[in-house]
């Protein structure tokens, strides 16, 4: 859904998060002086009409959309939808439903998010609900993992949607004409894995992506594939394992190396290795994956600089046309297996 006329016009909501709205108002104030995007603070007018008034914002295209109430983590995504339908990360979804906004921010509840765009924005052909996927580990920042936590239950026809989607993704937000494909499994030969992973493999195989077979939770660290394809109880384990290490290793090389090194270099070298670990918190966010609009949604702890970021990110999902393409090759994949 990108706007025909005028700037692109991203729906932030003001409110979700740990550090709402005060971080996020800053964040969008920041993305919105360099004017490649109008921002709509959906929000509580007076919280967000209070934070504005901290930062220069002469010229800077922002408007405050009124809004009540916040769905928080841990609030039950389908009780909070019908308690609370002025809340924030809904009143920005419909903003994009209503066409008044080309994307949706939100750095507030995962569930409340997903939620919000299935039931809003409506699901591709094959997606049950909305998938989270994107670079979580650093040293592989171009190998997208799908899902990472919101289907823990997928049957083989749902891991190639992911896999489509995974496709897509690379191919639009990293300019890679072929991206290759796997499934993640406990052994890189053909024929290892469970059920569900050997079921998967032959559907793949018929599938025209550029699927290369199964690799090891290792080789997501040595870039030899674009886009890793699993369910979302393996990705979610994944990726929480790599950020508790990366938190851990940080801790250590603080306490091993204070007063062998300086400080500031210690704090360097500790806060490389997070960033490295950690990069769903790093980056921003990411977009929903599987449903008809565009939907970022960020880290819960995001400050400034990773709400603007997950800004820019909504801003080139729009530019380059993932939603459209992504609904393209869905169907694509889809009726070449049916024709098998």
């Amino acid at each position: 859904m990108t706007a025909e006329k005028g700037p692109i016009r991203i729906a932030v909501d003001a409110m979700g998060g740990d550090h709402a709205p005060g971080e996020i108002v800053k964040g969008a104030v920041e993305f919105a002086k360099s004017g490649d995007a109008q921002i709509l603070l959906v929000g509580d007018p007076e919280q967000v009409g209070a934070e504005l008034a901290k930062h220069d914002t002469e010229g800077a295209p922002i408007a405050v959309i009124p809004s009540d109430g916040v769905i928080k983590e841990g609030d039950a995504p389908a009780l909070a939808l019908r308690q609370n339908p002025r809340a924030s990360i809904l009143v920005s979804t419909g903003l994009v439903k209503k066409g008044q906004a080309d994307a949706s921010v939100t750095m507030g509840s995962t569930g409340g998010a997903m939620a919000a765009a299935a039931v809003i924005l409506g699901l591709a052909k094959g997606i049950e609900r909305p998938a989270l996927g994107g670079p979580v580990i650093g040293m592989a920042p171009r190998t997208v993992i799908v899902d990472l936590g919101t289907n823990v239950d997928c049957r083989p026809q749902q891991l190639v949607s992911f896999a489509v989607i995974g496709d897509v993704f690379a191919k639009h937000f990293w300019n890679i004409e072929k991206p290759r494909v796997a499934l993640l499994s406990v052994g890189a030969e053909s024929g290892k894995g469970n059920r569900q992973v050997r079921e998967t493999s032959e559907l793949l195989e018929k599938s025209g992506l550029n699927f290369v077979g199964n690799v090891e939770a290792h080789d997501l660290l040595t870039n030899s594939v674009e886009v890793a394809v699993c369910d979302g109880f393996v990705g979610n384990i994944v990726m929480k394992l790599t950020e508790g290490i990366g938190r851990a290793t940080a801790d250590l090389l603080r306490t091993r190396l204070d007063g062998k090194m300086a400080g500031e270099d210690v704090d360097s070298v500790a806060d490389e290795i997070f960033e490295l670990s950690n990069q769903v918190e790093t980056r921003g966010g990411g977009p929903l994956f599987g449903v008809n609009g565009v939907s970022v949604v960020g880290h819960g702890a995001a400050r400034a600089e990773a709400v603007k970021r997950a800004i820019g990110m909504a801003k080139l999902a729009v530019d380059t046309g993932f939603v459209s393409q992504m609904y393209q090759d869905l169907e694509s994949v889809h009726a070449r297996l049916e024709e098998q």
